[in-house]
């Protein structure tokens, strides 16, 4: 997926569940129909809430990897891990 294809980002780096869904559910109800959401999030949680929430929407979860392109300073060093990117496609509800 190139970032081309990628309607809108989203970077939850630092914020804990429930706020990185809640940002999501906020960006896609701007986006068309097959538009593309990246969210970075740093919260071990959403490895599990993001797919549930694309589920439970109507949504479509595409897939998640480590994110390459994030730099941030004010990272801990507890917060050593790379954020992971989820990248999601906007789909209406009765569009199945």
């Amino acid at each position: 997926m190139l970032n081309k294809d990628i309607t809108i980002t989203i970077d939850a780096v630092g914020l804990l569940c429930p706020l990185p869904v809640l940002k999501l559910k906020k960006a896609l109800k701007k986006c068309n129909e097959g538009e593309i959401v990246k969210l970075i999030a740093s919260d071990p949680a959403a490895s599990i809430d993001v797919p549930h929430f694309c589920h439970e929407s109507g949504n479509i979860f595409i897939r998640d990897e480590v994110e390459k392109n994030f730099l941030n300073a004010n990272l801990t060093s507890r917060e050593h891990k790379k954020p992971r990117a989820y990248f999601i496609q906007k789909r209406n509800k009765g569009s199945r």
